[in-house]
């Protein structure tokens, strides 16, 4: 089964057991991949964006240079699947940060705080003893219409 038909396969099956509308929302980024998640669901306006890293769209690589370049990837691949929602930056209600070494916060927010403007999303921050891909920084987001 393609990406899209079991993403398809995916929303219907969850707006049966829901009896609610739901939305397998993708930007592309992860489309030749085999991944066991979606990029974005959409349920009652409220999306969910699944942790994003700064990988190199259509494949695994993650942006090379560390956590300032794998942050500025990784806020491109969430504003990708923003747009394929039909939203933007300033939809985003929460954000949680997971950065390999919390030494490196500052470089990661310096990148983060050119995509918001204030008032800023709820945001919760946590060091990890690895992430996938030998990642730096991961981030996953709420999105409301």
């Amino acid at each position: 089964m393609s990406g899209e038909a079991s993403a398809n396969g995916r929303a219907s099956l969850l707006t049966a057991i829901t009896g609610r509308k739901v939305h397998v929302h993708s930007s592309g980024t992860f489309a030749d991949q085999d991944l066991p998640f979606c990029e974005a669901v959409e349920i009652d306006g409220v999306v969910l964006l699944s942790g994003q890293m700064g990988v190199i769209p259509g494949s695994l690589r993650l942006a090379a240079g560390g956590v300032a370049a794998e942050t500025r990837q990784m806020m491109e691949n969430i504003g990708a699947t923003l747009e394929a929602a039909g939203l933007g930056f300033a939809n985003i209600v929460k954000a949680t940060v997971f950065l390999a070494d919390m030494t490196e916060w500052p470089a990661f927010n310096a990148i983060y705080l050119r995509y918001f403007v204030k008032p800023y999303p709820a945001r919760s921050a946590l060091g990890t003893s690895g992430l996938a891909l030998g990642a730096r920084v991961e981030m996953e987001c709420i999105a409301v219409r």
